[in-house]
């Protein structure tokens, strides 16, 4: 309980400084809420009397721990733009979101742990080099790139075996919704996988090479066995750790996906909160990303002491 609460800590502490330093960046941009909202049109001091209504001539200080206070209670405050609380379009965007990034790890886990424990167990042969160079070779081709050459592939202008634009699918059934995001996925699954599969090869091998391996391997039993409840419940700590960490780079990844796939989610609706200025929209889904950044990493530190006793035992010394 105490590594814990030490680990809320510091996550609450980290996410303080994000909100700092996206306040304070959004408030040196060029822009002028009150012209923003009101139009080109609008007179000086109409201008000058919206600012005054929303505080922009109160100190950067004072504005920031009045914004943070609503924050802290789930009030982001109101769209620039139409006058909307921002909340109404975050938390539909947030969920679009998680559903496919969760449609992504469905489709990119399992494979990338079978794929990594395959190449450990056949290291050095033709099997072993095809995953790794596959890995390697998907890791290092952007998202919005891979998601081309899917929709180029699969789309409707060549093979018309998936749709090429996601759209709201506010309506639509869950398997429609599938359908519908299994290439902006499938591009998230990719990258992802030279990652994964990596850290389950290394983890794997160094698993096979310890003592505890060869002792249980002497004891006769079962090779079976010795994958199942040695090797595999040890070398796979390592990536459950990558997996909680890759949480973030997922979110970042969607913002490109989400546009080149016209899916609203909330990276799709970060992008577009900073295109038109629309500051308070971009500060909730910055400081909101940050939250799921921290909650999975706090999740894999967790799995990571609940499965290996040693990591216990290190953090109660």
């Amino acid at each position: 309980m105490r590594y814990v609460a030490q680990r809320i800590a510091l996550g609450l502490i980290s996410l303080l400084l994000l909100s700092m330093m996206v306040y304070a960046a959004a408030q040196v941009l060029p822009g002028n809420p009150g012209r923003i909202v009101l139009g080109r049109e609008a007179p000086p001091s109409a201008v000058a009397q919206y600012n005054h209504k929303l505080g922009f001539d109160r100190p950067l200080p004072v504005r920031y721990a009045t914004w943070l206070g609503h924050a802290v209670r789930g009030d982001f405050g109101a769209n620039y733009t139409d006058g909307r609380p921002v909340t109404d379009d975050l938390v539909p965007a947030l969920k679009r979101s998680l559903f496919l990034a969760l449609f992504a790890f469905v489709l990119c886990i399992p494979i990338s742990i079978l794929a990594g424990v395959i190449a450990a167990l056949r290291r050095g042969k033709p099997t072993d080099r095809a995953i790794t160079i596959t890995g390697l070779s998907l890791a290092v081709i952007p998202e919005f790139v891979l998601g081309a050459i899917l929709v180029t592939i699969l789309g409707p202008a060549a093979l018309n075996v998936f749709p090429g634009i996601a759209g709201t699918l506010v309506d639509a059934s869950f398997w429609t919704k599938l359908d519908s995001l299994f290439l902006p996925a499938l591009a998230l699954a990719l990258v992802l996988f030279g990652y994964i599969a990596r850290m389950a090869r290394a983890g794997t091998m160094e698993a096979l090479d310890a003592d505890f391996t060869r002792t249980a391997m002497l004891k006769g039993l079962r090779r079976r066995d010795v994958l199942a409840r040695h090797v595999l419940r040890n070398g796979l700590l390592p990536t459950i750790a990558v997996i909680s960490t890759q949480v973030g780079y997922l979110f970042g990844g969607i913002v490109a996906i989400e546009k080149l796939f016209g899916y609203p989610g909330i990276g799709f609706l970060t992008l577009t909160s900073a295109q038109i200025k629309n500051f308070p929209m971009l500060l909730a889904c910055v400081l909101v990303l940050g939250i799921v950044y921290f909650v999975a990493t706090l999740t894999g530190d967790l799995l990571i002491a609940a499965l290996n006793p040693r990591v216990r035992l290190a953090r109660q010394e």
